[in-house]
């Protein structure tokens, strides 16, 4: 398959990465595909901007933690597509893929909650920041449990705003804005209501 033939997104992508996301990763993508690079190092890659995210927080500097969460996020779609554009996809990449963002996940998210409770005289961006967690991990999970017929699903409406795509971007500009517990306490809302409506769903479709 030609570079030229390939879908513009992915029919698992968010709402994000459909509209912002995909406008940067995939000219990456066609760069890297003429080049020693596998999709597999651009997954570790994708981490280590995760860690420097957290750095980023942990250090007191939000902004710069912000902007590398968005910047893993872009880079988080570069991997599928070099692996489409040089002819190297595989399960197990699919798989070390998913393996590496639920790690990237924790660590930004870890990041945001120590900047967000640095100072705070209260448990709340502690609770805030495992509710986001949990809740992020939640909606996952809820896509990966639904059989695979079925799991585009929650890939379109209401049912798909809390993607991974969508709380990173969040967490951006939560963060850019300065609003730590807020942002923290969006996105576990968000998450939370999400997988609620997707277990109805769920319900519905299943039996």
């Amino acid at each position: 398959m030609t570079t030229s033939t390939l879908p513009q997104t992915s029919p698992y992508d968010g709402l994000v990465s459909r509209h912002l996301n995909r406008r940067i990763s995939r000219p990456i993508a066609k760069l890297l595909a003429h080049t020693p690079v596998t999709p597999n190092q651009v997954t570790v890659f994708s981490l280590g901007i995760a860690v420097a995210s957290l750095v980023a927080f942990a250090t007191g500097n939000p902004i710069a933690g912000g902007l590398l969460a968005q910047a893993g996020s872009i880079i988080d779609g570069v991997d599928g597509d070099l692996a489409r554009f040089a002819d190297k996809s595989s399960k197990f990449g699919s798989f070390f893929d998913a393996v590496v963002d639920r790690f990237s996940d924790s660590l930004v998210m870890l990041g945001l909650t120590v900047w967000a409770a640095s100072g705070a005289e209260t448990m709340l961006p502690w609770i805030a920041g495992f509710a986001a967690l949990a809740g992020s991990f939640a909606v996952t999970y809820t896509r990966a449990r639904v059989d695979e017929s079925r799991r585009t699903m929650f890939d379109n409406g209401i049912t798909s705003l809390a993607s991974r795509d969508v709380r990173l971007l969040l967490i951006m500009i939560g963060a850019v804005a300065g609003y730590g517990v807020e942002t923290l306490l969006t996105l576990a809302v968000l998450a939370i209501a999400v997988v609620l409506l997707r277990v109805v769903s769920a319900r519905r479709v299943l039996e």
